[in-house]
């Protein structure tokens, strides 16, 4: 398990080695960021979207939280941190393509399928709960199919939430134009931990097939 110290020391690899030898690449980086794609990903430690992808900082405008949820679009008052990074992407970088990238095994779909945190207070659950009660409308078509456990009911949910970002992302009525008028891309990804296979969701069939 790495510590902070253990970080410290790899910032020391990376200032000599990585760092140097992309000396260029920095430069041109401190006049700014131009990223073309924006990845909406899960805060689970074992899917870093950088990795995955294989891309260079700079590349991808990434943004992690609790099951790669996107809230919808509402004007209330309030701190919404999705939103201001969603519209700072689409609005002020013109990325032309947003991933919203789910995963297996993702702790905070789980516990939107079991309910076990409902009710509980904030600092014990609460800001969990209230944060993955986004799923509540497809999670009970899962739940009376095919229960609240296992894993078949656990990807279901995995996969709904998904889908189901991508619902709430055309809400943005920015992002719903540019969709129209074709500058921008909406794309849904599904990385298997177990096996680290990365799924693509098909536009025509609706299903997610694993990349080749």
């Amino acid at each position: 398990m790495k510590s902070f110290s253990d970080l410290v020391d790899g910032y020391r690899r990376f200032r000599s080695g990585i760092w140097q030898s992309q000396h260029e690449r920095w430069q041109t980086l401190k006049e700014g960021q131009a990223p073309q794609v924006m990845v909406i990903a899960c805060s689970d430690s074992r899917v870093d979207p950088a990795q995955i992808f294989d891309v260079a900082p700079g590349e991808i405008f990434v943004v992690r939280n609790v099951a790669a949820m996107v809230p919808p679009f509402e004007t209330s008052p309030g701190f919404h941190g999705v939103s201001a990074a969603l519209e700072f992407a689409v609005q002020f970088l013109k990325v032309r393509e947003i991933v919203v990238m789910g995963h297996g095994l993702c702790g905070g779909c789980k516990a939107a399928l079991t309910r076990d945190l409902y009710g509980n207070e904030p600092g014990h659950g609460g800001h969990i709960a209230h944060w993955i009660s986004l799923l509540d409308e497809v999670r009970d078509p899962i739940a009376e199919k095919m229960g609240t456990t296992g894993r078949e009911a656990e990807r279901a949910m995995e996969l709904a939430a998904i889908r189901t970002s991508l619902e709430n992302l055309r809400t943005f009525p920015y992002v719903r134009e540019k969709e129209a008028q074709g500058s921008l891309t909406l794309h849904g990804g599904y990385f298997a931990i177990a096996d680290g296979v990365f799924h693509q969701l098909d536009k025509d069939s609706g299903e997610f097939v694993p990349v080749e």
